[in-house]
């Protein structure tokens, strides 16, 4: 009988999976005559017939247990919860948005609580969060334009002004690094593009030079111009026809994994992409969109990068991502090209399946003074497979420019 297993077996495991080891060894190991019957309870019924019930996952039902406990102030729970949770690879992002929202229903003292035992619980982790004051010179500020379609602005830091705009399927998330590192001596503007993140979702299907107004006119409303432009992908293509049609607004150009054109055969892929996003939504390109936005290694090393990545593009507005898509399906600005004057340095990943190198390379010929540079194992969303890179080629751009 030995080769069976009943529901206290089957709760010890899914117990053992979410607490670990140490943990349950030392639970079992200190059971007496007097608690024994109820460990052996909880782990019937708690953790097999609960923590094993098939529809949820055991990541959504941490973050259950852990709004649950600072709802019932359960401190000790809550860390054993926590510690346990972090260790089990939840994301930390994922755990600051329960207690974000525990702040709402829950009251702020019981939030003040866990995320003050969330810093213990990660400090004795070895777990230190990155700086982020809020003093003047660091203290992100959300606006959103006053023109319509409304687009959603963060602004941060003291000095030369820089603008970041992002790929087609993420948000101004995706330049926090780099924001909070060039925030020490710029003043940087990040937006999502319409159709993105916070910004309006206006009918599409959109064209480029739509996108590329919306760009001019954000920068007339911060009053800071002539600018750094700094874009990936989607924001790259933007900053091309920005420098090229007003080229008051862009002092210097950065163009990072994009191209200025696409031939036949690349446009009839997108015009497959957009059918499967109106089938079947986000989650049907999710994949291989994952797939071309990082290199296989890089995913298997950083899964959580890759989680947070998809997490966004699932987020986007589906309608916004299509008819962003139309736009850069159309993109076309070989004729343009010559015609940006000002310094640009153009970026690309080595193992970018996206934009390959041949496209970075057409641009960096066409544009007068061009400089390309090449980031070893990378593929396409450089600044985060490659962030001290992008970061050293950006800053000794703009100390050169």
């Amino acid at each position: 009988m030995d080769d069976r297993q009943d529901d206290f077996d089957r709760g010890l495991r899914n117990r053992r999976a979410v607490l670990g080891d140490a943990w349950v060894d030392r639970s079992l190991g200190n059971a007496t005559a007097f608690n024994a019957d109820f460990v052996s309870l909880i782990t019937r019924y708690a953790w097999h017939d609960i923590w094993g019930r098939p529809g949820l996952d055991h990541r959504t039902r941490r973050l259950l247990v852990l709004g649950m406990t600072i709802a019932q102030g359960r401190w000790e729970e809550y860390e054993l919860h926590l510690r346990a949770a972090v260790e089990g690879g939840v994301p930390l992002d994922e755990i600051k948005e329960t207690l974000m929202q525990a702040v709402i229903y829950c009251g702020v003292p019981a939030a003040n609580t866990a995320f003050k035992l969330a810093g213990e619980v990660l400090a004795k982790l070895g777990i230190t969060p990155a700086p982020q004051p809020l003093t003047p010179a660091q203290r992100v500020a959300r606006h959103h334009t006053f023109s319509a379609p409304q687009l959603h602005v963060l602004r941060q830091g003291q000095g030369r002004p820089v603008v970041l705009s992002h790929a087609l399927g993420l948000d101004v998330q995706m330049w926090d690094r780099l924001a909070a590192a060039l925030a020490g001596d710029c003043e940087v503007l990040r937006y999502d593009h319409r159709g993105h993140g916070e910004s309006a979702v206006p009918p599409g299907p959109y064209t480029m030079d739509e996108l590329v107004e919306d760009a001019a006119r954000l920068v007339r409303e911060w009053g800071r111009g002539p600018v750094v432009w700094i874009g990936l992908s989607m924001g790259g293509m933007v900053g091309q026809g920005l420098a090229a049609r007003h080229p008051e607004l862009v002092q210097s150009l950065v163009v990072a994994n994009s191209t200025s054109y696409y031939p036949d055969a690349a446009r009839g892929l997108w015009a497959q992409r957009i059918a499967t996003v109106e089938a079947q939504g986000l989650a049907g390109i999710a994949d291989g969109v994952m797939g071309r936005y990082f290199t296989e290694a890089f995913r298997a090393a950083h899964p959580e990068v890759e989680a947070w990545a998809r997490g966004r593009l699932l987020r986007t507005d589906a309608a916004g991502y299509v008819a962003c898509c139309h736009a850069v399906s159309q993109v076309d600005w070989r004729e343009a090209l010559p015609r940006i004057t000002c310094p640009t340095l153009v970026i690309a990943g080595a193992q970018d399946v996206g934009a390959p190198v041949a496209m970075s390379e057409a641009i960096a010929q066409a544009v007068p003074g061009a400089r390309l540079e090449i980031i070893d194992g990378a593929s396409h969303i450089s600044v985060l497979e490659a962030p001290e890179a992008f970061e050293r080629l950006v800053r000794d751009f703009l100390a050169a420019h």
